[in-house]
């Protein structure tokens, strides 16, 4: 602890606004996905349809994400870090905002899509400008922190859901659901932040003032193409991790425990205070033990958890289920950003590590409506058993690609080669 506090006051101003920024950015951006995964039951009441066709939306932001780490990243490569994470900002809180006065389910649908675009393209695009900016020591800390970014925006979703969706209206032109998305607009003002505070990373500008950087790209991932292949297999199992993990549990309280919206808000902001915790916890032991072994050890032990979790009836015990649960998922999930920069060929930097992550959440993408349908098919309707075997064998999973991904611990991200 003590040194991850020297590492904190080593910084610049410069580089604890950069991460500031980017960490801001993961956060909104997930606030602005996990507010469908709350309202999954009024939008599908308001159009009239079952929650597992509203859940399309999820597949849909998923599925679209490679698509936005793919363009942004190649943007943030030829125009830099910080513009493109300017325009990246203000496109998802775009899409955000229409997705309010979506007429129609199926434009609904069309918007998450976008929203997937914009979503994808973040993570990718600020974890580079973070890692080319902040030193070396104390990286695990900065990339269970950073991660955490996405699970801030979950504790803010689930927050406001508990807070504010009860007291909105559930009729009228602007139904509850639709108002918690205009909230969801008010990243846009971050915009401000970056360009204010934030300079552009040092890597990137090295890079731009040497050699041609098309012919390096190329390079870099013909090179890498082998560890980039398994990589995305590592995101798949980590995208199913959380995923299968927080997309549906909800509504697994809601429809399968019977408890009330604002109930439902006070267990998800517990276990959402347990993952943040995890990923620092973990991000920082993983400067100890490795990135690979902190993984693998995070991973195993959500196994465990699952009784409590996924059976208990109490909303005391269900909260220190979930507190525990997403503790071990989003520990292992801190150690990630700083994992995938050290294993990306400084060149391809703000395309590699994100469109490995975007990559496996496409291959990931089913797993919402997977899981509603085989709960549905399979199970009368329960969703314990699907979200129980879904915690043991992606926990195995993660762990087995994690084993042999390898690891680049201490690699220096701040020089363009």
């Amino acid at each position: 602890m003590a040194s991850t506090a020297a590492s904190i006051r080593a910084l610049t101003p410069r580089q604890r606004n950069a991460f500031i920024a980017c960490f801001l950015g993961w956060a909104l951006d997930a606030f602005d996905f996990f507010i469908l995964t709350y309202c999954l039951s009024a939008v599908a009441a308001d159009f009239h349809t079952s929650i597992r066709q509203v859940s399309e939306g999820l597949f849909w932001t998923l599925a679209m994400r490679p698509v936005g780490a793919l363009i942004f990243g190649a943007l943030a490569e030829r125009w830099g870090r910080k513009p493109t994470l300017m325009l990246n900002v203000v496109c998802f809180a775009v899409f955000e905002c229409a997705s309010a006065f979506a007429p129609t389910l199926t434009s609904l649908l069309v918007l998450r899509a976008l929203f997937g675009i914009a979503m994808g393209g973040e993570w990718g695009v600020g974890a580079a400008l973070t890692f080319e900016t902040l030193p070396a020591a104390g990286r695990g800390f900065f990339s269970g922190l950073l991660q955490e970014g996405y699970v801030t925006g979950n504790l803010l979703a689930a927050a406001v859901y508990w807070l504010v969706f009860p007291h909105l209206h559930g009729t009228g032109m602007l139904t509850n659901w639709r108002v918690m998305f205009l909230i969801g607009t008010l990243p846009a003002l971050l915009v401000f932040y970056i360009r204010s505070g934030v300079d552009e990373s040092p890597a990137w500008r090295e890079r731009q003032a040497g050699i041609t950087a098309r012919r390096t790209r190329v390079t870099g991932v013909a090179q890498y193409a082998g560890t980039f292949v398994l990589l995305v297999l590592v995101m798949t199992a980590f995208a199913s991790f959380s995923h299968g993990t927080q997309d549906l549990y909800p509504t697994f309280l809601e429809k399968g425990k019977h408890f009330s919206p604002a109930d439902v808000g006070k267990i998800a902001v517990v276990a959402n205070i347990g993952a943040l915790l995890g990923g620092m916890f973990f991000g920082t032991l993983s400067e100890r033990l490795g990135r690979r072994w902190t993984i693998i050890a995070a991973s195993l032990l959500a196994i465990p958890m699952v009784p409590l979790w996924a059976w208990s009836h109490t909303m005391v015990m269900l909260a220190v289920g979930g507190f525990l649960m997403q503790f071990m998922v989003q520990g292992a999930w801190g150690v990630i950003p700083a994992h995938l920069n050290e294993l990306a060929p400084p060149a391809v930097r703000a395309i590699f590590p994100g469109l490995a992550y975007q990559l496996g959440n496409l291959l990931a993408s089913r797993n919402g409506p997977i899981q509603a349908g085989l709960a549905a098919t399979r199970f009368g309707g329960s969703l314990e058993p699907v979200l129980g075997w879904t915690v043991v064998i992606v926990a195995i999973a993660v762990s087995l690609f994690t084993l042999v991904a390898g690891e680049r611990k201490g690699e220096d991200l701040s020089s363009a080669h």
